[in-house]
């Protein structure tokens, strides 16, 4: 049973390694997040989203606000309130602070997904172009060199200077 299992075991072995010599890839990088921010359309998208979030700052401020007055309105008082109305303005307090933490939640899911809509046309946008490069190239794998980091990498496989001439960009 041994002898079988290390039979198979090099035999597996060897047709990995015969198919790994035939079928050498080639492979290239590129900062994909570098191509985004290098689109002219990028900085549009980026103020609209900035402007978009100005709106949920704007009432999480004034919100803030209004718990800081409640809040230095029932250190005052505190002392002269009764336990029920103290107990009844803590909570008060506390459902109010509640409110102002699931609105800056729900804010930033908003946010974040006005950003995706408006970000998914400049990605669709860049990777086309570096698909296009690539096909052009003869390149089977381009890998986001912002997204992984590379211990060695050729100076003749970095794509940028390739994609950025094909969408146009210096």
């Amino acid at each position: 049973m041994k002898k079988l299992f290390k039979v198979a075991l090099v035999a597996v072995s060897m047709l990995f390694v015969s198919n790994l010599a035939s079928a050498q890839s080639k492979i290239g990088y590129i900062n994909f997040g570098e191509v985004i921010r290098a689109l002219p359309e990028f900085k549009t998208m980026q103020s609209q989203v900035e402007i978009y979030q100005k709106q949920f700052i704007d009432q999480l401020t004034a919100m803030n606000t209004e718990f800081q007055t409640k809040g230095q309105d029932f250190q005052k008082t505190s002392a002269t309130m009764t336990d029920a109305v103290r107990s009844s303005k803590q909570t008060e307090l506390q459902d109010f602070q509640k409110r102002i933490q699931d609105y800056q939640n729900d804010a930033q899911q908003k946010v974040d997904a006005k950003s995706n809509e408006l970000s998914k046309p400049l990605i669709d946008k860049a990777r086309a172009a570096v698909t296009a490069v690539a096909k052009e190239k003869g390149y089977n794998y381009v890998l986001d060199s912002s997204q992984t980091t590379f211990i060695v990498s050729p100076e003749g496989d970095d794509l940028m200077a390739s994609v950025k001439a094909k969408l146009g960009l210096k």
